[in-house]
């Protein structure tokens, strides 16, 4: 959405900008109405302007201000009893501790599951207990409980199963489970129709039947929510006489990981998540994530940044390429040499797995360059036999940004079956066409969520598959690409992003998926030095009209047309637009500024 004016219409452009080096159109992110509220907030708690704009710009009323600058989980939690099933799963899960029984858990293969095994299985460790934890392989078995899963852990001595981030729709698995005895409780979040399986307890704050509101929580923010009532009742039962209990808030490092990685809205409750939960992790009481934040090379004070493009993407290369366990093993190892080595061979995993990714990327592209002349789908799908299935979804995700609309990338067998991952863009629903397209029996296997999505297709219905998708999605994609634009906080100069004005934007954090970063706009700064580095990332140097000079870098741009434009334009000026953040090098501190986009000053405003 681009910001608007009272009567609805496009925000007004900033610097005149109407079509930059990216075909952008750069507007302002404040409507009328949000500019007022700013003005508000700013008078009320006499904050700096800058600061109350970026906080108006994302929602925040001049009533709700001051508590939104510190945000409380104690004010933000709501009672575990509102969501459906919960006080079945949690007295359930009650009576197997205290009477002893074995419990296995059982997760998704992806940082939201991982951490989700881990939140409950350092819990269930703190009380004496020793559960079993279950990660699926990708490839093997497939996402969710299976049947061969369940026997196994059920001939291991399990007699209760939990599953997290999965099991909403596992009927023909829980049916096994039934058959073995197996008393399953489901902890998700997941999308699901109107039926369900049959187990004790399912609780999902995104079933039909669940007026909690607290459909926003990723898995392992459910989970933590379970454990909260779960604590509660145990200790309302007495379980904590004569010793401490668990202490909870030490898992939030966990919670904010897993949090960030699924890319849920970073506002309301997954917010106080993760600001305290960086807190927590800057405390480095985690083995594992100590150990993956050293091989990753996080410095300083870790950031959503660096859960989502750092942390994460380590812990998911075991699910993609390797072992899918291993990341669970990690958020729960208590050794930190065992700890040093699981984040190495994680480390290692991640150079392979971008390794494979850049040779399926170059096939996938030119795929996806041929389709668009022919056909100019609503939905991109490629795919191929040699690709590997657990790196379909980061295909997805590049091909939907460079062609900006939904595209699926499909790994396909010898036989022509292909288990594919989907990306879409805002304003298109993919996750409920390709459950209608599962209805009418195009596809074999699918769902997911509006924004990502995953199926099970033969190759031979391509043709049928992307007709059902234009009939049912070409209008929303057409008004959704139509959209090209960058929303603008506000304008400033090299010698006013400083150090102190991050400190003021950090209150109003953390920013990520919901809650975007601010996005400053710097007019006529002079290209002092433009050059390439590391992996595709163009460096360079912005100088105000005063001399003073701001540090810069464009991520993965030397081929992209912003990229293009900062080499091009060494020693002239251009409007950038970017975000801020501290970058620190050999211990000192200093503002840098990511660049989104450029454009030229002369031509801005006669486009």
């Amino acid at each position: 959405m681009t910001g608007t004016t009272e009567n609805g219409a496009p925000g007004r452009l900033v610097l005149g900008v109407h079509r930059s080096a990216n075909d952008n159109a750069w507007r302002e992110r404040l409507s009328d109405t949000e500019t007022r509220h700013a003005l508000a907030i700013a008078q009320r708690l006499g904050v700096p302007d800058v600061l109350a704009r970026v906080m108006a710009a994302r929602g925040v009323l001049p009533d709700a201000a001051e508590a939104f600058l510190a945000p409380s989980l104690k004010s933000l939690m709501p009672d575990p009893s509102n969501l459906v099933d919960m006080d079945k799963a949690i007295e359930r899960i009650a009576d197997a501790i205290q009477a002893g029984k074995r419990l296995a858990i059982f997760g998704d293969y992806d940082v939201d599951g991982a951490t989700s095994c881990a939140v409950l299985a350092r819990y269930l460790r703190w009380l004496g207990l020793d559960p079993v934890i279950h990660i699926p392989d990708r490839i093997i078995e497939g996402y969710g409980p299976n049947g061969p899963a369940l026997e196994a852990l059920r001939a291991g001595g399990a007699d209760m199963l939990l599953t997290v981030d999965c099991g909403s729709t596992s009927f023909e698995a829980f049916e096994t489970a039934r058959k073995l005895g197996l008393d399953v409780v489901v902890i998700d979040h997941h999308q699901v129709g109107e039926q369900l399986p049959d187990v004790h307890a399912l609780v999902n704050p995104n079933r039909q039947d669940d007026l909690s509101g607290q459909g926003h929580l990723a898995a392992v923010g459910v989970s933590f929510l379970f454990l909260v009532g779960l604590n509660r009742e145990l200790r309302r039962r007495g379980a904590f006489a004569g010793r401490s209990e668990p202490d909870l808030m030490a898992l939030l490092d966990l919670v904010a990981l897993g949090t960030v990685c699924d890319v849920v809205p970073l506002k309301g409750l997954n917010r106080a998540y993760v600001l305290r939960g960086l807190a927590i992790m800057h405390q480095r009481k985690n083995a594992g994530l100590a150990s993956l934040a050293d091989v990753a090379r996080v410095v300083g004070k870790a950031t959503p940044y660096h859960l989502g493009y750092l942390l994460g993407p380590r812990i998911n290369a075991g699910g993609r390429i390797g072992d899918a366990a291993l990341g669970a093993r990690l958020l729960t190892c208590e050794d930190h040499a065992d700890a040093r080595d699981i984040a190495e061979r994680l480390h290692q995993l991640n150079a392979e797995r971008q390794a494979m990714e850049a040779l399926m990327l170059e096939e996938a592209g030119a795929q996806a360059a041929l389709t668009m002349d022919a056909i100019d789908p609503a939905v991109l799908i490629t795919g191929s036999q040699e690709w590997h299935p657990g790196i379909v979804g980061l295909i997805a995700s590049r091909l939907k940004d460079a062609h900006r609309r939904p595209a699926f990338a499909i790994a396909y067998d010898e036989t022509g079956k292909g288990t594919g991952s989907g990306r879409s863009i805002p304003g298109v629903d993919l996750g409920a066409a390709v459950r209608a397209a599962v209805d009418e029996g195009l596809l074999e296997k699918g769902g997911g969520h509006a924004m990502a999505a995953g199926l099970t297709m033969q190759r031979d219905r391509q043709a049928a598959i992307n007709a059902f998708f234009d009939a049912r999605l070409k209008a929303a994609v057409e008004v959704a690409g139509a959209a090209r634009d960058i929303k603008i906080d506000g304008a400033l100069t090299a010698s006013g992003a400083r150090l102190d004005l991050l400190e003021q934007l950090e209150k109003a954090g953390p920013y990520g998926a919901g809650h975007s970063e601010p996005v400053f706009a710097f007019p006529a700064h002079r290209v002092a030095f433009a050059d390439v580095v590391g992996n595709g990332h163009v460096r360079a140097s912005l100088s105000s009209p005063d001399g003073t000079q701001l540090k810069a870098i464009a991520f993965k741009a030397e081929d992209k047309p912003h990229g293009k434009a900062l080499l091009a334009k060494r020693g002239q000026s251009v409007h950038a637009a970017g975000t801020l953040s501290v970058d620190t090098w050999q211990g000192t501190p200093r503002v840098q500024l990511k660049i989104l986009d450029v454009a030229d000053p002369h031509t801005a405003r006669r486009s």
